[in-house]
């Protein structure tokens, strides 16, 4: 069974930065699409960018140049660094996995994740950017 673990959230100043890690247990993130979301109480959730088994990544407009996803294929884990962060930028942070082919779709219009495309979720981990 296929789990993810998110970590490495908190709090941080504007301008600031921080690494968010998905580790994933039960299989291996080379057989799998991430894709990597936030939401805020109240709203919907939101893709932030994804990257494929063959490290090809597209990213939602707002974080452009200043998120990256990488993988470190020893460890198992899939990481979201986060630079340059804004106040709009907190969020509850998820990560996903999808075992198909689904999320290939947005990753060649170079838009953000869609999130019918994953099936196994993280449980979340909160950043908090104060101005």
């Amino acid at each position: 069974q296929v789990q993810l673990v998110e970590s490495g959230g908190g709090s941080v100043q504007a301008g600031g930065s921080l690494r968010l890690s998905c580790e994933m247990s039960g299989s291996t993130w080379n057989e799998y699409c991430v894709g990597w979301f936030r939401q805020i109480p109240g709203k919907e959730r939101e893709g932030v960018g994804s990257m494929n088994r063959y490290s090809s990544r597209s990213y939602a407009d707002s974080v452009k140049g200043r998120f990256t996803i990488s993988k470190d294929n020893a460890k198992n884990i899939v990481y979201l660094q986060m630079n340059t962060l804004k106040p709009a930028d907190t969020a509850m942070y998820y990560c996903a996995a999808d075992p198909g082919t689904r999320c290939e779709l947005s990753i060649r219009l170079d838009g953000p994740p869609r999130d019918t495309d994953y099936n196994y979720w993280g449980q979340g981990t909160q950043v908090t950017v104060s101005s």
